[in-house]
């Protein structure tokens, strides 16, 4: 009886650890290198392409091949409709401080790269857009809901004990008064002007000018090269080879761009039915992309 009790306790044990293992494979997924193109000099292909609530995986990409010196330049496909104010910050900073360095980065722009996505976009060496992309955006916002009326419906009653007046501001089961809608208004005015600066100071443009571009709207590439928001149309083909000729690479360059190979719980939901990922995917989006975020984003 007692060689049962502890073989299974063995089992349990062996089933812990195994799932303990998965579990962490979801942040512990590694990466490798895809190699393709000719044989000349190598350039990074570094993809922006999804709305930008974090800036870890673009940062630890350009300090990576920052880093490596058999990286010639790096060109950053930029296919987002912005995002996260903090999130943007970082990834143009650390773009700036990779072509300040002295390896040049150029922005290959897709179908949008608005807002946040401009932004990052702003710290690069040269930006190619295609005459169609959705870029500029350049604006930012923050989208509060208020359920009081429907609190007050189903008998719902907020009680909240609060240091401060502003303490609660945006509280979405009380009305918003005025001295929070300065509040608010305070800091998208500040969070405007630093995105404002820096598109004045990166692409030298008059700050006169800028204001009546700045107004959030978004512009076609063709437009945008007019304004001076980006420097040439183009493909990402284009965007390649202006690459490769800044750095002198002769021939077709070798293109270098990283994948990430699928832990246990990617594949697991791979597994799952339509039905069944769509409503993760619904989750997802209500948890983090639809959530009160201070944004530089285009809200499509």
């Amino acid at each position: 009886m007692l060689v049962l009790v502890f073989f299974g306790l063995l089992v349990v044990a062996g089933s812990f650890i195994i799932f303990s293992k998965a579990v962490t494979e979801i942040d512990t997924d590694d990466y490798y290198v895809e190699r393709s193109g000719g044989s000349g000099g190598k350039i990074a292909v570094v993809d922006l392409d999804y709305t930008i609530l974090s800036s870890a995986d673009i940062v630890r990409q350009f300090k990576k091949f920052g880093k490596d010196e058999s990286i010639k330049a790096i060109v950053l496909r930029v296919n987002t409709p912005g995002g996260g104010v903090a999130a943007s910050q970082e990834m143009y900073e650390i773009v700036k401080r990779t072509r300040d360095a002295g390896k040049p980065v150029i922005v290959s722009m897709g179908s949008i790269a608005a807002s946040g996505g401009y932004y990052v976009s702003c710290g690069s060496s040269y930006i190619v857009s295609n005459p169609g992309t959705l870029t500029g955006s350049i604006g930012v916002i923050i989208s509060l809901m208020n359920f009081r009326n429907l609190a007050e419906k189903i008998g719902i009653e907020d009680y909240t004990i609060k240091s401060g007046d502003l303490k609660d501001a945006g509280n979405p089961l009380r009305k918003m008064n005025t001295k929070d809608s300065l509040y608010f208004q305070e800091i998208i005015d500040n969070s405007f002007q630093q995105f404002f600066e820096v598109v004045a100071t990166e692409r030298k443009i008059d700050r006169e000018k800028l204001k009546d571009i700045a107004t959030g709207r978004v512009f076609t590439g063709l437009q945008a090269k007019d304004l001076g928001l980006v420097d040439e149309l183009g493909t990402f083909e284009d965007a390649i080879r202006i690459a490769a000729d800044r750095v002198g690479i002769e021939g077709e360059p070798t293109i270098v761009r990283e994948k990430r190979r699928k832990g246990f719980f990617t594949v697991l939901l791979e597994g799952l039915t339509r039905s069944q990922f769509d409503d993760i995917k619904q989750e997802i989006k209500e948890e983090y992309i639809d959530a009160p975020l201070l944004q530089y984003k285009f809200v499509k």
